[in-house]
């Protein structure tokens, strides 16, 4: 039995999803399974290479993403193909479900164990030692209590208890499909999708999804206007949610605009603090794409996040960002972030994408020890984790499993 491969994970596209068979339920022999999940990625793998492909040819993402979209018998094709991947074949793999555990645990430590808390005091001595004379701030250890945070930074008391007064994580899952998120009780839920897979999840076009003003209103009231919701979403307040969750959703769109858009939208929802959680597909060498995560971190991070958490499984990428800033600057699209949140498929035709799904494409020995001993004669370079665990840490879900810190 194998895990989908990219081609395969990158199969996952926009969503996740789980399976229900109206009928007795049906055993495969470990052939018939891989015979099953190729078919089914391959369903998958179909829809975004068309849209690649009429991309390039046409270039207007916008009007093929409105074409895609009225597209209800693909989408629906898409959606249940998803579905089985999810339940009958991904559930089997301890990386199937491995990337929703990883944002629930993730979660639970920012905002349940004290990891919230932590970063705060960070960002309360960086404010203080701001504001030293700079000869005296070449000590990182060295400290100033005469010194005053900076104006717009707000206490730890004041930011925990507007992130924790309703007891619940309010999170929004963009590409939901199937809301595997709905089962965990520390979750207020709301899973979203252009093709809903299951009754709780709505309808809607994150793309194309209008932002409203905050609510004024006390987090209880906040809650149960979640809890009321009609479907579709067309529009939602802004600074609704403590959690956004791309997971498989980046790599589904075409263009790199598109995955801003995202982005940029994501960062308007979420509350001062709040983390986008991000899962891509990426069945390569830890650090063949080293260079494509290092470009989406600067990216990201030009939006008002700060990377907070990255680990790399053998499928894929699995990013936290935390929001440290309401605002973003006004220049950002002049920089030329947008095209830097690329994928591989975005340079190469369909013939190539076919090439590099092969297993044959992977590295050698020979090739990795070449790699490593490039960046060995690179400059040390100084470790920026902003979760703040030790590079000799072996839990797994921390920044120090992040190639580009590593191989610094």
């Amino acid at each position: 039995m194998e895990f989908v491969m990219e081609g395969s994970l990158e199969v996952a596209g926009a969503a996740e999803v789980g399976i229900c068979y109206a009928s007795a339920p049906v055993y495969f022999s470990d052939c018939d399974r891989k015979v099953e999940q190729e078919k089914l990625s391959g369903v998958v793998k179909g829809v975004h290479r068309k849209l690649r492909k009429k991309y390039k040819e046409v270039g207007d993402f916008e009007k093929i993403w409105r074409e895609h979209c009225k597209d209800e018998e693909l989408l629906s094709e898409y959606a249940l193909a998803m579905k089985n991947l999810a339940d009958g074949h991904w559930a089997k793999t301890s990386e199937g479900e491995g990337r929703i555990e990883w944002c629930r645990s993730v979660c639970q430590e920012y905002f349940l164990n004290g990891g919230l808390k932590r970063m705060l005091e960070k960002d309360e001595k960086r404010a203080k030692l701001s504001l030293l004379p700079l000869s005296l701030c070449t000590d990182p250890i060295q400290k100033h209590d005469d010194a005053s945070p900076a104006d717009s930074f707000k206490s730890l008391e004041e930011l925990t208890r507007l992130l924790h007064l309703s007891g619940k994580i309010r999170l929004l899952d963009v590409g939901s499909c199937f809301n595997p998120f709905l089962k965990f009780d520390e979750f207020l839920t709301v899973g979203i999708d252009i093709v809903p897979a299951v009754e709780s999840v709505y309808k809607c076009d994150f793309l194309n999804l209008q932002l409203q003003l905050p609510l004024e209103l006390s987090q209880d009231a906040v809650d149960a206007f979640l809890m009321q919701l009609s479907n579709p979403i067309d529009a939602l307040p802004k600074e609704l949610f403590n959690v956004v969750v791309f997971s498989l959703l980046l790599s589904y769109f075409p263009s790199p605009y598109q995955r801003w858009i995202c982005c940029k939208k994501a960062h308007e929802l979420l509350a001062l603090n709040g983390l986008l959680l991000i899962i891509t597909p990426d069945s390569s060498h830890q650090n063949r794409h080293a260079l494509m995560m290092k470009s989406w971190k600067v990216a990201i991070e030009s939006l008002g996040f700060k990377r907070y958490k990255y680990v790399k499984y053998s499928h894929m990428h699995l990013i936290a960002f935390r929001k440290i800033s309401i605002k973003t600057t006004n220049d950002l699209v002049s920089q030329n972030y947008p095209e830097m949140l690329y994928i591989p498929q975005d340079f190469s035709s369909l013939e190539e994408e076919d090439y590099m799904d092969s297993p044959s494409q992977a590295r050698s020995d020979m090739e990795d020890e070449q790699l490593a001993s490039y960046f060995s004669e690179l400059p040390d370079s100084v470790y920026d984790s902003d979760s703040g665990e030790s590079q000799s840490s072996s839990i797994p879900f921390h920044e120090t499993d992040d190639p580009l810190l590593l191989l610094s």
